[in-house]
């Protein structure tokens, strides 16, 4: 069992994140939830990497989030699996911007897909559980003992 600072470091990461992730191997969904501007957050993860120029090899890749197992790779095909979210910087780029107009039309407590408009033959796709602003994502961790207070983000 973690200590208590280990757990208090992982809510921080989340926190510092923005948003929760899971991939689910079952249904090979990778869910994203949080809040609008959470969710936003990964948007600009995924702007920041492509437009780090170290990234256009293939294979460069960065580790998002406490656990890091969200994995966002360069390579010659755009696609989402259980492992990453993967691609040329061109298509992560245009990933980026399918997020924002979705979240742009979306509700708090929707939810919205993303895989054929990305990659048709993703063998994942992303789902996006939009959540009210201040929603903390240290939250959604079952992994983390359930606090008293909530805590409130950005």
């Amino acid at each position: 069992m973690p200590s208590d600072a280990t757990n208090e470091m992982t809510k921080q990461e989340w926190r510092e994140l923005g948003f929760f992730y899971d991939c689910d191997d079952q249904t090979r969904v990778w869910t994203l939830t949080g809040s609008r501007a959470g969710l936003l957050r990964f948007r600009d993860a995924l702007l920041s990497y492509v437009a780090d120029p170290r990234r256009a090899q293939k294979s460069e890749h960065e580790h998002y989030g406490p656990y890091m197992y969200l994995v966002v790779t360069t390579w010659p095909e755009a696609g989402i699996d259980g492992h990453s979210i993967f691609g040329p910087l061109a298509d992560l780029a245009r990933l980026a911007k399918l997020i924002e107009a979705k979240l742009a039309m979306a509700q708090p407590g929707s939810s919205f897909i993303i895989r054929e408009e990305f990659a048709a033959d993703s063998a994942y796709a992303l789902a996006f559980d939009l959540q009210e602003e201040g929603f903390d994502p240290a939250t959604a961790d079952t992994l983390l003992p359930v606090e008293d207070a909530p805590h409130r983000d950005v």
